[in-house]
């Protein structure tokens, strides 16, 4: 019995040895989507912003390069390209989410997209602003608290731990384009 429990020991040592070898442990791989991301940053050019949410009236269009890093999320960036229709009240918890997307992984190139989704299509991606965590990943939701109105539409770039990614086993940072639709 001492035998096949050394025996054991040693195969278990030899196993962990070699994974640990082939450079794949989460660690590692979570380290490379934090170079992915930055590299992803810096060859677009993109000038980054952290600190307090932009005001509603920041004038995103005059600064076409400028990202804002979400305050409490690391390597979670976002940059509103339409602030929608504003003379309407804001998305508020519970609401409906109507979203149309694209998605792309930032090591390849843009027009590479995973997926498009439709947002006037009769079954568009819906779900509950804030309540609903099944349909919708934690940076959708932060996404849309930024976004706001109706109309709006935004970019982000988002890590795995905040997307679809973790669920998927994966370690791999997303681009999103979203469109947003209230539905009340």
């Amino acid at each position: 019995m001492k035998h096949l429990i050394y025996i054991l020991g040693i195969l278990l040592g030899c196993t962990t040895l070699f994974t640990s070898c082939n450079g794949n442990t989460y660690a590692r791989l979570l380290e490379q989507e934090k170079k992915n991301i930055n590299t992803y940053i810096s060859s677009h050019g993109y000038e980054v912003f952290e600190g307090d949410e932009p005001a509603d009236d920041y004038d995103w269009a005059g600064h076409p390069k400028a990202w804002y890093k979400v305050k409490g999320y690391d390597y979670f960036y976002y940059r509103l390209d339409v602030m929608g229709d504003t003379t309407q009240e804001a998305i508020r918890p519970g609401e409906t989410a109507v979203i149309r997307y694209r998605r792309y992984t930032l090591t390849q190139p843009y027009d590479t997209a995973s997926f498009w989704s439709t947002l006037n299509a009769p079954d568009p991606l819906e779900f509950a602003y804030l309540t609903d965590q099944s349909s919708a990943c934690v940076a959708w939701h932060v996404a849309i608290g930024l976004m706001k109105y109706p109309g709006s539409q935004a970019r982000i770039i988002c890590p795995s731990k905040l997307g679809f990614s973790e669920e998927q086993n994966s370690v791999t940072p997303y681009g999103y384009d979203l469109k947003l639709k209230i539905k009340r």
